[in-house]
Protein backbone atom coordinates (compact mmCIF):
# COMPACT_ATOMS: atom_id res chain seq x y z
CA UNK A 1 0.00 0.00 0.00
CA UNK A 2 2.59 2.45 0.73
CA UNK A 3 4.64 1.65 -2.34
CA UNK A 4 1.10 2.45 -4.52
CA UNK A 5 1.16 5.43 -2.43
CA UNK A 6 4.48 6.16 -3.42
CA UNK A 7 4.14 5.72 -6.92
CA UNK A 8 1.13 7.73 -7.17
CA UNK A 9 3.06 10.74 -5.25
CA UNK A 10 5.81 10.30 -8.27
CA UNK A 11 3.69 10.43 -10.49
CA UNK A 12 1.78 13.65 -9.25
CA UNK A 13 4.87 15.51 -8.78
CA UNK A 14 5.96 14.76 -13.03
CA UNK A 15 2.69 16.11 -13.70
CA UNK A 16 2.77 19.08 -11.58
CA UNK A 17 6.30 19.60 -13.29
CA UNK A 18 5.19 19.21 -16.54
CA UNK A 19 2.80 22.21 -16.06
CA UNK A 20 4.58 24.19 -14.44
CA UNK A 21 7.17 23.42 -16.93
CA UNK A 22 4.32 24.46 -19.40
CA UNK A 23 3.14 27.43 -17.97
CA UNK A 24 6.66 29.02 -18.57
CA UNK A 25 6.42 28.85 -22.57
CA UNK A 26 5.41 30.60 -24.88
CA UNK A 27 1.91 29.67 -26.40
CA UNK A 28 0.98 30.58 -29.99
CA UNK A 29 -2.13 31.72 -31.39
CA UNK A 30 -2.02 31.09 -35.22
CA UNK A 31 -5.27 31.83 -37.86
CA UNK A 32 -5.96 32.18 -41.12
CA UNK A 33 -8.21 34.48 -42.87
CA UNK A 34 -9.73 31.46 -44.87
CA UNK A 35 -9.70 28.07 -44.41
CA UNK A 36 -11.19 27.00 -47.34
CA UNK A 37 -10.46 28.37 -51.21
CA UNK A 38 -12.88 27.59 -53.76
CA UNK A 39 -11.38 27.80 -57.39
CA UNK A 40 -13.85 28.03 -60.46
CA UNK A 41 -13.25 28.70 -63.97
CA UNK A 42 -12.18 32.67 -63.78
CA UNK A 43 -9.97 31.47 -60.78
CA UNK A 44 -6.85 34.19 -61.11
CA UNK A 45 -5.39 33.50 -57.78
CA UNK A 46 -6.03 34.78 -54.46
CA UNK A 47 -4.13 36.06 -51.13
CA UNK A 48 -3.91 34.15 -47.90
CA UNK A 49 -3.19 36.23 -44.55
CA UNK A 50 -2.10 34.36 -41.97
CA UNK A 51 -2.08 35.85 -38.86
CA UNK A 52 -2.21 35.78 -34.57
CA UNK A 53 -0.67 36.33 -31.35
CA UNK A 54 1.95 35.62 -28.82
CA UNK A 55 1.43 34.72 -25.44
CA UNK A 56 3.99 34.87 -22.83
CA UNK A 57 4.21 33.91 -18.98
CA UNK A 58 3.07 36.38 -16.50
CA UNK A 59 6.03 37.50 -14.88
CA UNK A 60 7.76 37.60 -18.19
CA UNK A 61 8.76 40.28 -20.69
CA UNK A 62 7.93 40.01 -24.00
CA UNK A 63 10.83 38.60 -25.96
CA UNK A 64 11.95 41.77 -28.52
CA UNK A 65 14.19 39.22 -30.39
CA UNK A 66 10.92 37.24 -30.63
CA UNK A 67 10.90 35.64 -34.74
CA UNK A 68 8.04 34.59 -36.34
CA UNK A 69 8.17 31.67 -39.01
CA UNK A 70 5.34 30.60 -41.19
CA UNK A 71 5.29 27.76 -43.45
CA UNK A 72 2.89 27.26 -46.05
CA UNK A 73 2.87 23.69 -47.85
CA UNK A 74 0.29 21.27 -49.20
CA UNK A 75 -0.61 18.74 -50.69
CA UNK A 76 1.68 15.80 -50.93
CA UNK A 77 2.40 14.14 -54.35
CA UNK A 78 4.62 12.33 -55.98
CA UNK A 79 6.57 14.22 -58.82
CA UNK A 80 8.73 12.10 -61.43
CA UNK A 81 11.41 14.67 -62.80
CA UNK A 82 13.43 14.20 -65.75
CA UNK A 83 16.30 15.73 -66.65
CA UNK A 84 16.78 16.83 -70.70
CA UNK A 85 20.05 16.33 -72.49
CA UNK A 86 21.26 17.79 -75.87
CA UNK A 87 22.65 14.85 -78.00
CA UNK A 88 23.40 16.39 -81.97
CA UNK A 89 21.14 19.24 -81.36
CA UNK A 90 18.02 16.96 -80.03
CA UNK A 91 16.77 17.72 -76.58
CA UNK A 92 15.80 13.80 -75.18
CA UNK A 93 15.42 12.55 -71.86
CA UNK A 94 18.15 11.51 -69.99
CA UNK A 95 18.27 10.65 -66.32
CA UNK A 96 15.15 11.21 -63.91
CA UNK A 97 13.97 10.71 -60.46
CA UNK A 98 10.80 9.94 -58.40
CA UNK A 99 10.03 11.82 -55.22
CA UNK A 100 7.56 9.99 -53.42
CA UNK A 101 6.81 12.44 -51.01
CA UNK A 102 6.78 16.22 -52.52
CA UNK A 103 4.67 19.50 -51.89
CA UNK A 104 3.05 20.78 -54.56
CA UNK A 105 3.13 24.25 -53.34
CA UNK A 106 5.63 25.25 -50.58
CA UNK A 107 6.19 29.31 -49.19
CA UNK A 108 8.22 30.10 -46.06
CA UNK A 109 7.14 33.77 -45.03
CA UNK A 110 10.18 35.19 -41.91
CA UNK A 111 10.53 37.80 -40.02
CA UNK A 112 14.10 38.23 -41.11
CA UNK A 113 16.25 36.17 -42.95
CA UNK A 114 16.49 32.33 -42.17
CA UNK A 115 19.81 31.90 -41.58
CA UNK A 116 20.08 34.61 -39.13
CA UNK A 117 16.92 33.03 -37.10
CA UNK A 118 18.56 29.71 -36.99
CA UNK A 119 21.08 27.04 -37.88
CA UNK A 120 21.25 24.65 -40.64
CA UNK A 121 20.24 21.66 -38.19
CA UNK A 122 17.42 22.99 -36.84
CA UNK A 123 16.35 24.69 -40.53
CA UNK A 124 16.77 20.89 -41.48
CA UNK A 125 14.53 19.53 -38.88
CA UNK A 126 11.46 21.59 -39.35
CA UNK A 127 12.17 22.17 -42.92
CA UNK A 128 12.68 25.81 -42.82
CA UNK A 129 13.31 27.55 -46.16
CA UNK A 130 13.85 26.20 -49.72
CA UNK A 131 17.65 24.61 -49.24
CA UNK A 132 16.05 22.58 -45.93
CA UNK A 133 13.30 20.94 -47.64
CA UNK A 134 13.74 17.12 -47.01
CA UNK A 135 12.13 15.13 -50.41
CA UNK A 136 12.05 11.04 -49.79
CA UNK A 137 13.26 9.49 -53.68
CA UNK A 138 11.21 6.39 -54.60
CA UNK A 139 14.53 4.45 -55.06
CA UNK A 140 18.29 4.26 -54.66
CA UNK A 141 19.86 7.40 -55.12
CA UNK A 142 23.65 8.53 -54.36
CA UNK A 143 23.40 11.94 -52.21
CA UNK A 144 25.15 13.77 -55.35
CA UNK A 145 22.67 13.02 -57.63
CA UNK A 146 19.57 13.69 -54.89
CA UNK A 147 21.04 17.10 -54.33
CA UNK A 148 20.69 18.01 -58.49
CA UNK A 149 16.98 16.61 -58.55
CA UNK A 150 16.38 18.47 -55.47
CA UNK A 151 17.95 22.15 -56.96
CA UNK A 152 15.62 21.09 -60.18
CA UNK A 153 12.75 20.35 -58.51
CA UNK A 154 12.99 23.94 -56.56
CA UNK A 155 13.93 26.39 -59.70
CA UNK A 156 11.45 24.38 -61.73
CA UNK A 157 8.45 25.27 -59.19
CA UNK A 158 9.74 28.31 -58.22
CA UNK A 159 9.60 29.71 -61.70
CA UNK A 160 6.40 28.67 -61.76
CA UNK A 161 5.59 30.41 -58.60
CA UNK A 162 4.81 27.88 -56.51
CA UNK A 163 7.82 27.12 -53.65
CA UNK A 164 8.77 30.97 -52.83
CA UNK A 165 10.94 32.37 -50.12
CA UNK A 166 9.32 35.67 -48.29
CA UNK A 167 12.20 36.86 -45.62
CA UNK A 168 11.18 39.90 -43.47
CA UNK A 169 7.55 39.42 -45.05
CA UNK A 170 6.41 38.47 -41.10
CA UNK A 171 5.23 41.75 -39.36
CA UNK A 172 5.34 41.79 -35.62
CA UNK A 173 3.86 44.12 -33.39
CA UNK A 174 4.86 44.87 -29.84
CA UNK A 175 6.42 41.55 -30.03
CA UNK A 176 3.14 40.16 -29.50
CA UNK A 177 0.74 40.47 -32.80
CA UNK A 178 2.05 39.28 -36.15
CA UNK A 179 0.86 38.67 -39.32
CA UNK A 180 2.14 37.70 -43.01
CA UNK A 181 0.36 37.71 -46.27
CA UNK A 182 1.25 34.59 -48.97
CA UNK A 183 0.05 34.57 -52.78
CA UNK A 184 -1.36 32.15 -54.57
CA UNK A 185 -0.76 31.37 -57.75
CA UNK A 186 -3.82 30.41 -60.51
CA UNK A 187 -1.72 27.31 -60.89
CA UNK A 188 -2.18 26.24 -57.12
CA UNK A 189 -2.78 22.69 -56.78
CA UNK A 190 -5.81 21.57 -54.91
CA UNK A 191 -6.13 19.78 -51.68
CA UNK A 192 -5.21 19.51 -48.47
CA UNK A 193 -2.81 22.23 -46.79
CA UNK A 194 -0.73 22.94 -43.50
CA UNK A 195 0.04 26.26 -42.16
CA UNK A 196 2.44 26.05 -40.20
CA UNK A 197 3.81 28.93 -37.55
CA UNK A 198 7.10 28.64 -35.55
CA UNK A 199 7.73 31.36 -32.79
CA UNK A 200 12.11 31.33 -32.40
CA UNK A 201 13.81 32.76 -30.02
CA UNK A 202 17.81 32.70 -29.76
CA UNK A 203 17.66 30.36 -31.93
CA UNK A 204 15.16 27.62 -30.41
CA UNK A 205 11.93 26.79 -31.27
CA UNK A 206 9.75 28.08 -28.69
CA UNK A 207 6.36 27.25 -29.92
CA UNK A 208 5.03 25.82 -33.06
CA UNK A 209 1.09 25.75 -34.15
CA UNK A 210 -0.52 24.77 -37.34
CA UNK A 211 -3.68 25.56 -38.82
CA UNK A 212 -5.52 23.19 -41.68
CA UNK A 213 -6.48 24.87 -45.33
CA UNK A 214 -8.26 23.11 -47.98
CA UNK A 215 -8.39 24.70 -51.78
CA UNK A 216 -10.89 22.87 -53.65
CA UNK A 217 -12.07 23.22 -57.34
CA UNK A 218 -16.11 23.40 -57.62
CA UNK A 219 -18.61 23.35 -60.67
CA UNK A 220 -17.60 22.14 -63.79
CA UNK A 221 -14.20 21.76 -63.03
CA UNK A 222 -14.46 20.03 -59.80
CA UNK A 223 -16.66 17.65 -61.71
CA UNK A 224 -14.05 17.17 -64.69
CA UNK A 225 -10.89 16.44 -61.87
CA UNK A 226 -13.21 14.31 -59.79
CA UNK A 227 -14.39 12.46 -63.18
CA UNK A 228 -10.47 12.34 -64.24
CA UNK A 229 -9.53 10.69 -60.65
CA UNK A 230 -12.25 8.38 -59.55
CA UNK A 231 -13.36 7.20 -63.69
CA UNK A 232 -9.88 7.44 -65.65
CA UNK A 233 -11.52 5.48 -68.34
CA UNK A 234 -14.58 7.14 -68.59
CA UNK A 235 -12.84 10.36 -69.09
CA UNK A 236 -10.38 9.19 -71.13
CA UNK A 237 -13.57 8.19 -73.73
CA UNK A 238 -15.12 11.12 -73.39
CA UNK A 239 -11.88 13.44 -74.17
CA UNK A 240 -11.75 11.37 -77.22
CA UNK A 241 -14.82 12.19 -78.05
CA UNK A 242 -15.03 15.54 -77.63
CA UNK A 243 -11.73 15.39 -79.29
CA UNK A 244 -13.31 13.83 -82.57
CA UNK A 245 -16.80 15.52 -82.50
CA UNK A 246 -14.86 19.16 -82.45
CA UNK A 247 -12.38 18.20 -85.25
CA UNK A 248 -16.10 16.88 -86.92
CA UNK A 249 -17.43 20.35 -86.67
CA UNK A 250 -14.64 22.36 -87.79
CA UNK A 251 -14.42 20.81 -90.87
CA UNK A 252 -18.49 20.42 -91.66
CA UNK A 253 -17.98 24.45 -90.72
CA UNK A 254 -15.15 25.42 -93.12
CA UNK A 255 -16.86 22.79 -95.77
CA UNK A 256 -19.75 25.17 -95.77
CA UNK A 257 -17.77 28.33 -96.12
Amino acid sequence: MNGLVSYISKVGFCLAAFILLLGNTPVLVPDVSQDKISIKGDFTGAQLLLFGAITYPPGTRNQERADIVVVLKGPTQSIVLREKQNVAGIWINAASSEFRSAPGFYAVASSRPIETIVDNKTADIYELGLDHLQLSPAGAIDSKELGRFTDGLVDLNSRGQLYKSLPNQVEITNSVLYKARINLPASVPVGDYSAETFLIIDGRVEAAEIKDITIEKIGMGRFFTNLSQEYGFIYGLLAVFLSVSLGWAAGYAFRKL
